[in-house]
């Protein structure tokens, strides 16, 4: 056995054309593909595979390796996805060395932190006894699945309260999926068909949780001068794709409304201008 692990391959999947992808769409106009020119911090986490090292692509020293590069090795989860090579070094996931890394933004000077967690454990026992499942009984993708959700998630909760002492003048808010929401467990993610099904079923059960906890979230959020749109929550008729529409629809609204006003401020100083001239 030990003669035949070295003949399979080291991954499934190979990762290249993801980076491809990304370093078109962010080499496109408006966009960057390079850390040192954007406007706002970005960190990207990866672990040296050779050393066992967290390293945070962005910061000085590693700001230089093009954003796309750095997510490719930001997510390529051993097994799935090859290693990515940077300046002689190969790379993988960051989550081989932790799983929430808030802290970034913590040191960086942030007092309110949002954290997304999208792997959570199934619980199979949640619910009436008819629609329970014994995962043992499942594939192997399935039982490694939850193995890794459970490690995932165990680690997180362990980081989450050492930011709360590390930090306790700062605000952290921490958003999951419901353990027995079979949907989100169960569903390929690789099935580029379902994406859309599923994007949506998050958007309305996140709607759902932001609306069920408002009251706990409204005082922290007041603290930072924010606060939920109960009316966006509360639209039955609202999905995640009309969300986007009208999120782009208020972009180009304002893009407009600044070219107006521009255009109005060129004539009024051509006007002002010429009165000047006129007055000399």
């Amino acid at each position: 056995m030990g003669t035949l692990m070295h003949a399979v391959p080291v991954s499934l999947f190979d990762n290249e054309p993801i980076g491809e992808f990304l370093g078109e769409l962010f080499s496109s106009p408006g966009h960057t593909d390079d850390f040192r020119k954007l406007r706002t911090k970005l960190f990207v986490v990866s672990t040296n595979l050779n050393t066992g090292i967290a390293v945070r692509f962005g910061e000085p020293g590693f700001d230089d390796v093009p954003i796309s590069r750095a997510i490719m090795a930001s997510t390529a989860l051993p097994g799935l996805y090859s290693s990515v090579q940077i300046d002689g070094q190969s790379y993988v996931d960051g989550a081989l060395n932790r799983t929430m890394n808030a802290s970034l933004a913590f040191d960086a000077g942030c007092d309110l932190v949002l954290c997304v967690n999208p792997l959570v454990p199934f619980d199979a026992m949640d619910g009436p006894e008819e629609s329970r499942v014994d995962l043992a009984r499942s594939s192997l993708a399935t039982i490694l699945s939850q193995m890794f959700r459970a490690m995932i998630q165990s680690r997180m909760q362990v980081g989450m309260a050492n930011y709360q002492t590390r930090y306790p003048a700062a605000d952290q808010v921490l958003f999951e999926p419901d353990r027995n929401d079979a949907r989100m467990f169960f569903v390929n993610v690789f099935r580029y068909a379902d994406r859309q099904q599923l994007v949506n079923h998050a958007y309305q059960r996140m709607r759902y949780d932001l609306r069920r906890h408002s009251d706990e979230l409204a005082p922290v959020l007041a603290r930072h001068g924010m606060s939920l749109r109960q009316d966006v929550l509360r639209d039955r008729r609202r999905r995640f794709s009309t969300a986007v529409v009208e999120r782009a629809t208020a972009a180009r609204r304002v893009t407009r409304d600044l070219s107006d006003t521009l255009s109005r401020l060129e004539i009024e100083l051509k006007r002002l201008e010429a009165r000047d001239r006129r007055s000399r």
